[in-house]
């Protein structure tokens, strides 16, 4: 190798390295050769040591640059740095190269180098059988004049935003939101968890349209309430299960069907695909590489747990029959957030809906090809994770998993402060404790109130913003109840939360969260233990749109999008990056697709090309909102580009760049259960006491610590939040709200009786 050069590479292959005469200039070349390959690659990198790598300097941005020449379509620039901390470790791959029999030149920009790193390393992968032959590396620090901020608002608002309560209020009670690829938002309700919308077969979602502020009501062919929903490739929602039968006391709990329909945002309209193999009440939805979309989880139409895993084919369109599906036989939980890593298998992340987490350790990587299942360790208190809410944090290219907040609607405890971040490159990732959230005020019936100790939030939504931060908002402190004002801003790279301005309105169970292509945040719904609803809708400004003017995305050559491409575009003036972000599908704090993916830069101008990954994996086929971002981190208003599936590969790549990220898991590995019918579960698995009041209002099973166990205290904890006049259903009174035994609760003789 030359000075300065080493070879590096992993997996199963055979490969060589040379020195060659034919060079770009001067007399000699690097050439790496692949001659067969099962998986891995094989590298010519700048040596990792403070004699040859390069000096960088935090928040600085780098151009390399080589020219090289290709027989392989797999091939691409890749880069190393040196954490002060943790030493070297891969960075990102920058850009994949076109194939070239002559020598060409290739530069690409790196992203802002992050805190903590003092020095780079780079070269060329191959990836696939051939060669590629390298030479005149350069490298040049990215002059960063950043033009002064001017602030728009007051000086609060540029700090920490503004919200605003929308003058039209959401006609539906929607629980389930859904950004359409026209911008638009599909708000599901179905009964809305109202029994008499649901005894009346009054079954309803709205599409709301942010640049007019109206909404069209639509019908709606069935109770989608807490169904589960993803966007398909081809930008369609697909809609599964719902609640079939609401709970009865005594008998049955929530029932899920097996019904599954594809709402179509050009005619607005829903149509049925063919059924599931299982019904799902509260399934999860996540979307594959390849399209097809994998779901598990749910209870099925006896109310017993599922247990089956659901399978839609993209090159179908269909559900795949329960024999080409592979079948763990364990029960996941209700919206276990399944999360899909860059190699294609799923990391369940411990977050969920209702109660305990899963027996173990509370997360897992699961292997669908393999169908085995291996703890991963370190997530705290994960019986406390009911309804917390975890992201997969930007880039996505960085493989770092966020999960924050939650709590327990069985135990019904304080919801909790914690949050907890793990690295899925790493050999054997771990969970590893994170910073605490922010504390706000809290209603506890009496008005706002700071909260205390570690008081924290359940119902917890959690945003991807394009200026690469995350916004977490809204939340609760108990079961369906003493709603928690606080929002702040968690930034990945420096691992820390910035409080600003709080929403407010209530948003605690059945709200949603998320990201408007104008790079607002609008948050929808709380449905309290009362069973009344909030219609209100709140609009958050970020403070990245009160800094001055907005870049613009002038054109976008081609809005058809393949893996492995460069893009152009053109821009009114100089950012500094650029994404992908999916759009929502959001529901119950749990959005496992959602995404926020880099695109390196090549730049030229006002002219930047845009280095499309390789890997679908990292970005599932399907449309997504491209942001550009000034040095201010302003975004651009979003443009909407499509991600083709994986066989539309650019005709110059053949294959992803996947990397050997969590290929030593240390965990207990579990593979397919005994075959079986269902997962039993407690009539009580929402939390709530159906002896009392009607079945969308929910007493609690347990109430909060401090109220005591008298029919008083119980009785005034009821009045304090708006609960009214509770009928008992039956002849049973668990909690003692009825001594007197007239049939109503907390009535004038049962508080005289205590």
């Amino acid at each position: 190798m030359p000075s300065c050069w080493e070879k590096s590479g992993w997996g199963d292959n055979d490969f060589g390295f040379a020195t060659v005469s034919d060079a770009h200039s001067g007399t000699k070349a690097m050439k790496v050769t692949l001659t067969r390959r099962v998986d891995g690659d094989r590298k010519a990198l700048i040596t990792e040591s403070t004699a040859c790598a390069p000096v960088v300097t935090a928040g600085k941005q780098y151009d390399l640059g080589l020219f090289y020449r290709t027989t392989t379509p797999d091939a691409a620039i890749t880069l190393f740095r040196h954490d002060a901390t943790a030493g070297w470790q891969y960075w990102t791959d920058l850009k994949t190269l076109d194939m070239a029999a002559a020598w060409t030149q290739a530069t690409v920009r790196t992203p802002a180098v992050p805190a903590g790193t003092d020095r780079i390393t780079w070269g060329v992968s191959v990836y696939g059988t051939g060669s590629a032959t390298t030479d005149d590396y350069t490298m040049e620090q990215v002059s960063d004049p950043v033009p002064p901020a001017t602030c728009t608002g007051t000086a609060d608002e540029c700090a920490n935003g503004r919200w605003t309560v929308l003058p039209t209020r959401n006609p539906v009670r929607s629980m389930h939101s859904v950004v359409l690829n026209n911008g638009k938002v599909l708000l599901i309700a179905g009964s809305g968890n109202s029994e008499e919308n649901f005894d009346a077969g009054t079954f309803t979602s709205a599409v709301y349209d942010p640049a007019t502020g109206s909404y069209k009501v639509i019908p709606t062919p069935k109770d989608m309430f807490c169904s589960g929903h993803v966007q398909l490739a081809d930008g369609r929602v697909l809609v599964l299960s719902g609640n079939k039968a609401f709970p009865v006391a005594g008998g049955h709990g929530y029932e899920g069907y097996k019904d599954s329909y594809v709402f179509d945002p050009v005619t607005e309209t829903y149509s049925r695909t063919n059924d599931l193999n299982d019904g799902h009440w509260y399934p999860s939805a996540t979307e594959l590489g390849n399209g097809d979309i994998i779901s598990f989880g749910g209870l099925r139409e006896d109310s017993s747990g599922s247990v089956t895993a659901e399978r839609w084919s993209n090159a179908q369109q269909q559900w795949l029959p329960l024999w080409q599906v592979n079948q763990t036989w364990s029960f996941w939980g209700l919206y276990p957030s399944m999360i899909l890593m860059q190699d294609g298998r799923l990391f369940y992340s411990g977050s969920h809906v209702f109660g305990n987490g899963t027996p173990g350790t509370g997360s897992a990587v699961y292997d669908y090809d393999a169908n085995t299942t291996t703890a991963v360790p370190g997530l705290r208190n994960k019986d406390q994770r009911d309804q917390s809410a975890s992201v997969l944090l930007p880039p996505a290219q960085d493989q770092k998993v966020l999960t924050l907040g939650g709590g327990n609607i069985d135990s019904n405890p304080a919801a909790n402060r914690l949050t907890d971040i793990i690295d899925l490159k790493a050999a054997s990732p771990a969970y590893t404790v994170g910073p605490q959230i922010p504390q706000g005020t809290v209603d506890l019936g009496n008005g706002k109130v700071a909260e205390t100790g570690d008081q924290g939030k359940m119902y917890v939504s959690a945003v991807l913003l394009p200026d690469g931060k995350v916004l977490e908002t809204g939340g609760a402190l108990h079961n369906r109840a003493d709603p928690v004002f606080e929002s702040s801003l968690y930034d990945p790279a420096s691992n820390t939360f910035d409080p600003v301005a709080a929403d407010p309105e209530a948003r605690g169970y059945h709200s949603s969260a998320f990201l408007l292509p104008d790079g607002r945040v609008m948050t929808t719904g709380d449905n309290p233990g009362n069973g009344t609803w909030n219609h209100d809708v709140s609009v958050y400004t970020p403070p990245y749109l009160l800094k001055g003017s907005r870049p613009t995305i002038t054109s976008v050559i081609d809005k058809e999008w393949v893996y492995g491409d460069t893009q152009r575009i053109t821009v009114d003036r100089l950012i500094v990056k650029a994404e992908l972000i999916r759009p929502a599908a959001v529901t119950h704090s749990s959005d496992p697709n959602q995404r926020f993916v880099d695109l390196p830069l090549s730049v030229d101008g006002n002219n930047v090309d845009l280095n499309v990954t390789s890997n679908p994996n990292l970005a599932p086929p399907g449309w997504y909102m491209l942001f550009a971002v000034d040095a201010n981190g302003v975004p651009s208003v979003a443009e909407w580009v499509h991600l083709q599936g994986p066989s539309a590969l650019a005709a110059d790549t053949a294959s992803a760049h996947v990397h050997s990220f969590a290929g030593s898991l240390t965990g207990a590995v579990t593979g397919a259960d005994r075959k079986r019918t269902s997962q039993k579960v407690s009539t009580t698995i929402s939390g709530c006491d159906r002896h009392y009041g009607s079945v969308n209002v929910c007493v609690p099973t347990v109430f909060p610590e401090g109220v005591r166990k008298t029919t008083a205290s119980r009785c005034a904890w009821l009045k304090k939040n708006d609960y009214g006049r509770l009928r008992i259903n039956g002849k049973d009174d668990p909690l003692g709200l009825d001594p007197s035994r007239d049939g109503l609760a907390c009535g004038a003789k049962d508080l005289i009786r205590r």
